[in-house]
Order: C-alpha cells, then sequence, then structure tokens
C-alpha cells in the first residue's frame, strides 16, 4: 500500500529529491568508472612486472589484500571475510644485483594527485623502506594516458616543495616514464641511488666497488665528485 506521505516510498523510506536521485546515480556511475580504469591500470603494472621478470631484470609482486575470516569455512570450504586495513605498499620485489624496491599505484582522472590518496601506515612504510636504502616511489596514472614514477622524499615533502599537498599534472614531466605495448616501462631511466657507508676494511670496500662495477647507478659517498 502507498504511503500517504508524499516523501515517503511505498516502503515507508524517503524518497530523494531529482537532485539527490541524480547525484546518487552520477557518484555510482563514477565509482564504476573508477574501478574499471584502477583495474586496467593494475593490470598495465602486472604486465610491466612479467616484462622485466622473463628478462632478468627485476622480479616485481603486488602485495596480496590481508583478509580477516569472519566465520569457519562450510563444506565447500568457503568462509566470509572482510579486508583490513593494508599498511604494505601496493607492490614490492627485487632488483637484478639485489636492491629491493616499493611504490604505490595511484590513478586518478583529475588534473592533479593529492597526497592524502596515501594512508598513513602506507607512507610509514614507504618511509621505512626509503631509509633501509630500497627504491621507493608512487606511480602516479592520469587518465590511463600519463604515468609518472614520482620519487618517495618527493611525494613525502610535498607541502615543502610546493606549498600545498597536491601535485598538478605539468608539474610532474620529469618524473614521467613511457608507456607502450599496454605495459609501462616503470623501471626506465632509474636515478643513481645513494648508500651510506661508515668505516669499513680494505677488502670490504672492495667488494663493493666490484658490486658497483657490476650494477652501475649506486653512487659511493665521495666518490664520482670532483676532486
Amino acid at each position: 500500500m502507498a504511503s500517504n506521505n508524499p516523501r515517503k516510498n511505498a516502503e515507508g523510506y524517503n524518497d530523494p529529491t531529482p537532485y539527490e536521485a541524480e547525484k546518487r546515480i552520477r557518484a555510482q556511475l563514477q565509482g564504476k568508472r573508477a574501478r574499471a580504469a584502477g583495474g586496467h591500470f593494475e593490470a598495465m603494472i602486472s604486465a610491466s612486472c612479467d616484462y622485466y621478470l622473463s628478462r632478468d631484470i627485476a622480479k616485481i609482486e603486488k602485495t596480496p589484500e590481508p583478509m580477516k575470516p569472519l566465520g569457519a569455512k562450510n563444506r565447500q570450504g568457503h568462509f566470509m571475510a572482510c579486508y583490513t586495513k593494508q599498511a604494505q605498499p601496493d607492490y614490492g620485489g627485487t632488483m637484478k644485483g639485489g636492491r629491493s624496491i616499493y611504490f604505490e599505484a595511484k590513478h586518478t582522472d583529475d588534473n592533479r594527485i593529492e597526497q592524502r590518496r596515501l594512508t598513513a601506515e602506507q607512507a610509514d612504510d614507504l618511509e621505512a623502506h626509503h631509509k633501509l636504502g630500497a627504491i621507493t616511489f608512487v606511480l602516479v596514472s592520469f587518465g590511463l594516458r600519463a604515468f609518472y614514477r614520482v620519487p618517495w622524499p618527493v611525494w613525502r615533502d610535498m607541502a615543502e616543495t610546493y606549498g600545498r599537498k597536491y601535485i598538478k599534472q605539468e608539474e610532474l614531466k620529469t618524473y614521467e616514464v613511457p608507456a607502450v605495448a599496454g605495459y609501462i616501462k616503470l623501471l626506465e631511466n632509474l636515478p643513481p641511488e645513494t648508500i651510506t657507508i661508515g668505516r669499513i676494511g680494505e677488502d670490504e670496500l672492495n667488494r663493493i666497488r666490484q658490486v658497483l662495477d657490476d650494477s652501475p647507478g649506486i653512487l659511493l659517498p665521495g666518490e664520482g665528485a670532483a676532486p
């Protein structure tokens, strides 16, 4: 039986106004588009990881979503679960030569990307890996058309560098990486990294020099600088 209240529907719930209904539908469509774009972005990264693994350049894997079981398994072996808060970066692995690599992947259809897209836990984890010497960055997709490898220190110090907690796409040109044939060259032209060394013996220093010869792109303090 229909409700006598014009603001109520047949079930007795409030009917949304035309504006509210349109806003709700628009939000649902935007959510579907965002999920589809995120899935495509993830597929491109997976293709990139497969590409680098097939060429013995790096082994990078997506971090599994942590789940918490909400009950026991049924007879078919199924169980209810929910996703818990993720602290680890989206992707992690090892470069040829032993260097660790960790990064977050974020997609936007806007012309800017906000720092708050990373949770505090994700930021803390990237910072911890960065301090230990890992290659760390945020891989940003703008409309699935342009991709940028933003070094973690640049993302972390966004407010100090840009005076605000977001970066515009045109400000990221330095960090753009190409995308071809369905994959992103996210390891293209990685910048030199620095390792800090205390007092070590001559044998150990020679061993490190040999590692540097085999893995160019690592700079020792005091070496490679002008005299």
